[in-house]
């Protein structure tokens, strides 16, 4: 195998990973729902309280060193410098190994304090569980940023989609498995918790095979000590530097989720609720992350696809080319994500009916249901910024935003319950958002979009949930003839978001938001222009 050498491979290589990590995506929204169905809002409460902690192992596995190592290697095969690149890995595999044994001390051993910050220390089993992924994630960095770095993306997609999928089969298998034991809901947790260990072990496996079978040689033989501290130096800062900088860029949601785990559950204990009542609230709270995830996901699937375009003109020096696919990409998520997360607030009631059993916690979800819209363009937008390479100023960004939805949470969810904390993801979200578009307008030097198209995009999307709610008005029948009510629930769900896509395009189409040649090169664009168009 050699470097990736042009654009065409480039853009191969972008696309495979983009699939890869749609399917994981997908994945790690969607069985979140099955697993409360199991496990009812307190054994979700459970669970989500240590989620992001793991979700940032996946993030620094998946999204920041590799890239970062692959980025490194390609450089130096480029160059000439086997040697140099066989050291580079061994190099950043020490240092991993060596931040994730600090991680992996610090949920083990502190594993009783981190409970008991959070409030709740029959945690303490679940964050020993967590902390052992730590000791995992250096392997499939290195693993990673060595195929990509070949340009080579199937093992990383391999890896990605079988890493996910057992997870998730170890999920739903062992917590069905030990609720219907009469196990405890924090040992059904634990059991859930392993799944990231069953996965993490698969990655590894796969990659270490696919290693050996491309006749991968032994990194440490270049390992010699006289260079050691020459090339260390910058192996070690580029890894801190820009690691940590695209891996917080790519963990906005999983930030606000741990926002959320470290000060929501004490704080609705401050407001006077018992501690059955508030894991339960923060559980019917959390209903929203699988929503939100899938929504925000389906949005930027599209915007995104043109980012390594975007990428590819700025590396060829092609600067006329960026601002319309900039644009572009924009417009997309701004059209999906408020399609998103107007039309999932307005029947927020049958969705969370249908995949949650109940109407718990409706008016909470719908507000939350607008992040789907923001997200959607945050995204994008730290995409667009990393093709310019600029990823330092979103990651400050970012932490910025993780800071304030913190703050916010002890400010407001006292007095307003588990809404406070909704609206506190909001405004963060809206902070952030407008800090990138600032950001990125004065890269560009341009405005990205008129303020017609918002207009014209409002206008669709007003319609659209007047559309529904009237939808929603003439068959509230159902729950009448319907039994039981989850059924009618379904019915009205998948109608509903028929009728919202439908009337939403139709709207958008007709108020010409996005030329004829605009809507082709989206996928499904032609598809979509032949629909409205008869």
């Amino acid at each position: 195998m050699r470097p990736v050498a042009d654009s065409k491979e480039l853009m191969k290589g972008a696309m495979i990973l983009t699939l890869a990590a749609l399917v994981t995506k997908i994945l790690s929204a969607v069985y979140r729902v099955p697993f409360q169905n199991i496990v009812g809002d307190i054994g979700f409460y459970i669970y989500q309280q240590v989620y992001p902690f793991f979700g940032i192992v996946m993030v620094l596995s998946t999204y920041g060193f590799p890239v970062v190592i692959s980025k490194l290697y390609t450089e130096q095969q480029a160059a000439g410098n086997r040697d140099r690149a066989d050291r580079l890995l061994a190099i950043s595999l020490v240092f991993l190994v060596m931040v994730g044994l600090l991680l992996f001390s610090f949920f083990y051993i502190g594993s009783g304090w981190i409970a008991d910050k959070i409030g709740d220390p029959e945690l303490k089993p679940l964050f020993k569980v967590v902390s052992v992924p730590f000791l995992l994630f250096p392997f499939t960095s290195v693993f990673r940023g060595y195929f990509q770095g070949k340009g080579n993306m199937v093992p990383t997609a391999i890896s990605q989609v079988s890493e996910q999928f057992i997870r998730v089969a170890t999920i739903l298998v062992l917590s069905a498995v030990l609720v219907q034991q009469g196990f405890s809901l924090y040992v059904t947790g634990a059991g859930a918790v392993f799944g990231s260990i069953t996965g993490g072990v698969i990655s590894v496996l796969i990659l270490g095979l696919f290693y050996l079978k491309n006749g991968g040689t032994n990194p440490f033989t270049y390992f010699h000590i006289r260079d050691l501290f020459q090339d260390a130096a910058w192996v070690v800062k580029a890894l801190i530097i820009q690691g940590f900088a695209i891996s917080i860029s790519g963990m906005l949601l999983i930030l606000l989720q741990l926002a959320d785990s470290l000060n929501m559950y004490a704080s609705l204990l401050a407001m006077g609720l018992s501690a059955e009542e508030a894991k339960s609230a923060k559980g019917i709270f959390d209903r929203g992350q699988p929503l939100i995830q899938l929504g925000t996901v389906v949005a930027t699937s599209m915007s995104l696809s043109l980012v390594p375009a975007i990428s590819g003109d700025k590396s060829s020096n092609r600067h006329e080319k960026i601002l319309p696919k900039v644009r572009l990409a924009l417009q997309t998520s701004l059209i999906f994500g408020a399609a998103a997360a107007v039309g999932l607030y307005s029947i927020i009631v049958p969705v969370n009916i249908m995949l949650f059993e109940n109407s718990d916690g409706s008016n909470v979800l719908g507000v939350l249901s607008l992040m789907i819209l923001f997200g959607s363009v945050i995204l994008t937008i730290m995409s667009i910024l990393q093709g310019l390479d600029k990823s330092l100023f979103p990651a400050a960004v970012i932490l910025g935003g993780f800071g304030l939805k913190y703050i916010l949470n002890l400010m407001l969810i006292p007095n307003n319950g588990t809404m406070g904390a909704a609206f506190a993801t909001l405004a963060a979200m809206v902070s952030v958002m407008f800090i990138l578009i600032f950001k990125l307008r004065r890269e560009l030097g341009l405005p990205v979009l008129s303020l017609v198209f918002i207009v014209k995009i409002l206008l669709s999307s007003a319609v659209m949930a007047i559309s529904l709610r009237f939808f929603l008005y003439i068959t509230d029948f159902g729950y009448g003839y319907i039994e039981p009510d989850r059924l009618g629930a379904v019915f009205q769900a998948l109608s509903a978001v028929v009728l919202g896509a439908l009337v939403y395009f139709l709207v958008l189409i007709k108020t010409r938001a996005l030329t004829e040649e605009e809507l082709v090169t989206l996928p499904f664009g032609s598809r979509i222009v032949q629909l409205f168009s008869r």
